[in-house]
């Protein structure tokens, strides 16, 4: 007989590097059961990052048949799960066919920087080249980062689908509305829809109407009805329409970043998370006013708990690179087998003797939006080795983070007493002790770390109609935490950060497009070279057969 354990509420969790679905408790929160499939990225040339829609699609339906078959070995009834939320990787572009239900061109993931000359062009067009021209719109600058530049790149270079646009059959999306409009039925009704906080990532959205912006689908050349429809973060969207969980409502959709501020109760204006995957996203909540940076942070909805609910606002700083440094380290440079083995080395040396590594991989977000900026290790030596390098690829995660903290904290007038920290990276105990030494307040940690699949979790069984899951302040369940004190003095701390910024400002203005195109150098970028060997040889064939 399985056992009974109340409601149960599960989360699709989509991120850039693997696909997981977890099952919760809604009365406890307690997580119950999951299971994670790595997900593929493909580089096909230098900047281009680029993910198979299907992949990802058939590691979703994987991961909850799996996490059912777990839940039926642990005598649990899976009938009780009563709602699924959905959270998901932000920015990655998707379009597919709404007659075949397959995509038309593999997914652009947000790190990718092939749109650098279409950001280029299109900024020529703005009065005085002007980045942040829709920020008050927006909450957003002219970036590689954002879905409109890489689904305007894609209806410029991919005759597929400019023909399926023409043809009335293209649906864009960002991967949640590619999901739930697959696992809604698909091409047989399935519902096309996002949620604010994935609209508000696309440069489209207003973030003040909450509805998409003709002049800004006008400015990018951007067909408004291939968009998908914006609901709130908790509502029932659909139903799920085949698998083990066939006819369980989707009620909750967030961007992975804003389930994580859920996920970490940030509830009330002036509470914020860091959370550690790929990248490293740092969010505030501003209540229900935006606020705009000063200081190179970005406004974006934090989330919308229900159709008639008010629309939160957040604060974010966003870096490209953090957990992603870690696997380049990896699988690049081959100098360990696993991610645990890069703490073991920085843990074998406990410090980069002034070596300090800048990962502007796909250039720098926030605070500098550059996106001329590529990647560099400085301060080498004779005596550096691969410890050192591995301690400082943590140093720049944390780097990276006191940046866009110290923006935060100019921005918001009230500095940050302690930072409440999530994500796959924080179970490294270095980085996080190194966190709070470069930061200088406590680094809290909740002992479940899975709190981006816990705030997704969280909408749906809240949403209207479900209703299995209390988000009254009241009703929310205390967090065990894990803190980690600063145990360098402030003066060490502040000269290794002022050496990190000198180093930040030699990564700068180092690629520019007038060069050779990404990865397009071929026999024709060699022409002059080609033509002075065949003149070479002919004369010397030539010189030969006089001498004969």
């Amino acid at each position: 007989m399985a056992e009974s354990l109340g409601p149960l509420v599960g989360a699709i969790d989509q991120g850039t590097s693997s696909t997981r679905f977890l099952v919760f408790n809604a009365e406890t929160a307690e997580l119950l059961s999951h299971h994670q499939v790595e997900i593929k990225q493909e580089f096909p040339r230098e900047g281009w990052v680029e993910q198979d829609p299907m992949e990802i699609l058939n590691s979703v339906y994987e991961c909850v048949e799996r996490t059912c078959e777990k839940m039926n070995e642990l005598n649990i009834d899976i009938a009780n799960i009563r709602a699924i939320g959905v959270t998901n990787q932000r920015e990655t572009t998707v379009v597919w066919d709404k007659t075949t239900g397959q995509p038309l061109y593999n997914a652009i993931v947000w790190l990718d920087l092939r749109t650098q000359s279409t950001v280029e062009r299109l900024l020529k067009r703005i009065p005085g080249k002007n980045k942040t021209f829709s920020k008050f719109k927006t909450g957003l600058p002219l970036s590689t980062y954002f879905s409109a530049v890489k689904l305007r790149w894609l209806l410029d270079n991919v005759e597929e689908i400019r023909k399926a646009v023409e043809d009335g059959r293209a649906m864009f999306g960002t991967i949640d509305s590619w999901l739930i409009w697959s696992l809604t039925g698909g091409k047989n009704g399935g519902i096309h829809c996002t949620d604010v906080t994935n609209a508000s990532r696309t440069m489209l959205f207003n973030i003040h109407s909450l509805e998409w912006d003709p002049d800004l689908c006008k400015f990018f050349d951007i067909p408004m009805e291939i968009l998908p429809n914006v609901r709130s973060s908790s509502e029932i969207y659909g139903l799920m329409e085949s698998g083990a969980l066939t006819g369980v409502p989707i009620s909750g959709c967030l961007g992975d970043q804003h389930a994580a501020l859920v996920g970490q109760m940030c509830f009330q204006d002036g509470q914020a998370k860091n959370t550690y995957g790929t990248g490293c996203f740092l969010l505030c909540n501003t209540g229900q006013k935006s606020v705009f940076s000063e200081h190179g942070l970005i406004t974006t909805i934090a989330y919308k708990m229900g159709k008639d609910k008010p629309a939160f606002y957040a604060l974010e700083g966003s870096v490209a690179i953090a957990g992603a440094v870690v696997r380049w380290l990896r699988d690049n440079l081959g100098i360990a087998k696993t991610s645990q083995e890069v703490e073991k080395l920085a843990a074998e040396v406990g410090t980069s003797y002034g070596c300090y590594f800048v990962p502007a991989f796909s250039g720098l977000y926030a605070p500098y939006w550059e996106p001329s900026a590529r990647g560099i290790i400085c301060g080498l030596t004779q005596f550096t080795n691969k410890n050192h390098i591995a301690f400082a690829a943590l140093e720049a995660v944390c780097f990276q983070t006191r940046e866009i903290l110290d923006a935060m904290n100019k921005d918001c007038g009230i500095p940050l007493s302690q930072l409440q920290v999530d994500g796959g990276m924080t179970n490294n105990k270095i980085l996080m002790q190194l966190q709070s030494d470069i930061l200088c307040i406590p680094v809290v940690k909740p002992s479940m770390p899975e709190t981006t699949a816990l705030g997704a979790a969280m909408a749906a069984g809240a949403a209207e109609g479900v209703e299995v899951w209390s988000l009254n302040p009241g009703d929310l369940t205390a967090v065990t935490c894990e803190r980690f004190e600063p145990q360098i003095n402030p003066e060490e701390s502040e000269y290794r950060y002022a050496r990190w910024k000198k180093a930040v400002m030699k990564s700068m203005g180092w690629e520019t497009s007038d060069g050779p195109s990404n990865g397009d150098s071929n026999i024709f970028c060699n022409m002059p070279l080609i033509i002075f060997i065949m003149s070479s040889m002919v004369m010397l064939i030539g010189a030969r057969c006089l001498a004969r």
